[in-house]
């Protein structure tokens, strides 16, 4: 069976959300056109890293080409919840991110999880072989109201421990700092930049989050 590939090229929304309350919060993201919604689960570290690399493509796009970027936003227009019911179309395992220069639009690809290894070249590619996809469209403007928004999402979760930077639970906390013992996180490669050469700072490359355990793993419970 041939892939899905659901294209957004302006859509009304793009968002980043969640469901459920504080330490037991699922994220999804969400494409909504007219009567068109898909929405796709993900987890914490992923939205925190797509928003990222989005703040990082923007100021590299300008750099290289001069494109104009609006502002650094002081507030988030968009702060309404996803649509209900949120129905996942996948959880996504791999983002692609690219810039189309013709329409001067970020493009955002999340492709659903396999149990296998794919080739990475059917990232923003419309081949029949491959995962699931979701590819969005974003001006300049709603690629910045889309960072902004997702920071403010994942902010609003639990607070971190000052020591070890888990979250703290309202029933109480372990903090794995006392004993001398710190976990380190590691969460393997989610983003694939279309241009190679388009960011050469090693330091982009640190996908570590010390705040939630590795993931997406098939089984796992979604992000908190």
């Amino acid at each position: 069976m041939a892939r899905a590939i659901h294209v957004f090229r302006s859509p009304d929304r793009f968002i980043a959300g969640t469901v459920g309350q504080p330490g037991d919060r699922t994220f999804y993201l969400q494409a909504i056109h007219e009567t068109r919604v898909i929405s796709v689960m993900l987890e914490k570290q992923q939205v925190q890293i797509l928003a990222d690399r989005i703040g990082a493509l923007l100021e590299e796009v300008h750099r290289r080409f001069g494109t104009p970027l609006p502002a650094e936003l002081s507030r988030v227009e968009d702060l309404s919840p996803l649509l209900m019911p949120v129905d996942a179309e996948f959880r996504v395992g791999t983002m692609g991110l690219g810039w189309d220069s013709e329409s001067e639009a970020v493009v955002v690809e999340l492709l659903a999880i396999t149990e296998g290894e794919f080739d990475e070249s059917v990232v923003l590619d419309d081949t029949e072989e491959g995962p699931d996809a979701v590819r969005v469209f974003l001006s300049t403007g709603a690629a910045r109201e889309f960072a902004a928004r997702s920071s403010r999402v994942i902010s609003a979760g639990r607070e971190p421990c000052p020591l070890c930077g888990d979250p703290l639970d309202s029933t109480g906390h372990i903090c794995v700092r006392t004993n001398g013992y710190r976990r380190e996180a590691t969460f393997g490669p989610s983003l694939e930049f279309i241009d190679p050469d388009l960011f050469n700072d090693p330091n982009l490359l640190d996908e570590d989050d010390p705040d939630d355990p590795p993931g997406p793993d098939v089984g796992d419970e979604p992000g908190r």
